[in-house]
């Protein structure tokens, strides 16, 4: 059956590269298992990586970007998911090797697919989306090695982006003493709106060191920024503690010594919400339907455009001039 539809499609061949809303039909689509009738979707950091001449993470063009999406079975050959069951997908090598989530229609692997978590609606799960999946993902990894309400000041770093909104709201959400670093002085109203009850500038967090260590000020932190801050972070990170890091906006190298892993005993954990077990998967988002969900998921930390606004919302997420999450309605 034939059936047109719209899509945001990246595309680079002899004549250069384009980025825009093509029309597609379901032949178009690659092979999968079931087909999803699209109804949300989310702008990630990636997303706008995906969006660019000379991407870094685009395997094959053309593309449909969006690294994760929500909608509803409409073809389904696995007995896992029925038609009209609401489904949600991120990660695996959706939006940079396989069609994603800025289409009416996707066409996925069963195997990449969830059920939409109770406790969330499709908007709800794609205002989370790919980096509230992935703040939920560092702040249970922090849980895992020991970190409780109580223990002291959490840092969130690059707070006013998607993860870190996020997290601040979701460890907030579950009593924690949140710390939250921004560059965004017009911001820090929205942070303490979110949680935050202490608020840091980018440059108390990326300064560069007088020493191999600071003084132990935080019981755990997240942060999606990497580079300087993560240095920072490991050496003001109190005996024992952790930090998570997913993700690398302020540069993938960290300049730091191994003081703060053989003297205070700190851990670093890497974050991928790309590959996750599937068991770790499914357990993460039961949660942020329930005790991870965000109190502001819809109010403050999100907002709306259409699939004529990604091309732009793409571009600016690159610049850091963001706030929280964009929610892409289909």
């Amino acid at each position: 059956m034939t059936q047109s539809f719209n899509a945001f499609v990246v595309n680079k061949d002899d004549s250069g590269f384009s980025a825009g809303i093509r029309q597609m039909e379901l032949d178009d689509l690659p092979a999968g298992d079931v087909t999803v009738r699209v109804h949300y979707s989310s702008v990630n950091y990636k997303d706008g990586l995906a969006s660019v001449p000379g991407s870094p993470v685009v395997t094959a063009y053309p593309m449909v970007p969006g690294i994760d999406l929500a909608g509803i079975v409409s073809e389904s050959s696995d007995p896992r998911f029925k038609v009209g069951q609401e489904v949600v997908a991120i990660g695996r090598g959706l939006g940079t090797g396989h069609f994603g989530g800025y289409a009416e229609y996707a066409r996925l692997p069963a195997d990449w697919l969830e059920p939409l978590p109770q406790g969330l609606t499709m908007k709800e799960a794609m205002a989370l989306g790919t980096a509230g999946f992935t703040a939920g993902l560092a702040i249970q990894r922090l849980e895992e090695n020991g970190l409780k309400p109580g223990d002291g000041r959490v840092l969130v770093t690059g707070a006013t982006g998607g993860v870190g909104s996020t997290a601040v709201n979701m460890l907030a959400g579950l009593g924690y003493e949140v710390s939250a670093s921004t560059g965004k002085v017009e911001e820090h109203d929205f942070l303490r709106e979110l949680g935050a009850t202490e608020i840091l500038g980018r440059d108390e967090v990326s300064a560069k060191p007088d020493a191999y260590m600071n003084e132990e000020r935080w019981a755990g932190g997240v942060d999606p920024v990497g580079g300087d801050t993560l240095a920072y972070m490991l050496r003001s990170t109190r005996y024992g503690g952790s930090v998570s890091n997913c993700g690398m906006t302020g540069g993938m190298v960290v300049n730091t010594t191994v003081a703060p892993f053989i003297l205070r005993g700190v851990n670093l954990l890497g974050i991928d919400s790309v590959n996750c077990p599937a068991d770790v998967r499914a357990n993460l988002w039961r949660r942020l339907g329930t005790d991870l969900k965000p109190k502001y998921l819809t109010e403050s930390i999100s907002h709306e455009i259409g699939l004529d606004g990604v091309q732009a919302a793409t571009g600016t997420i690159l610049t850091g001039t963001v706030r929280g999450r964009t929610i892409v309605k289909i």
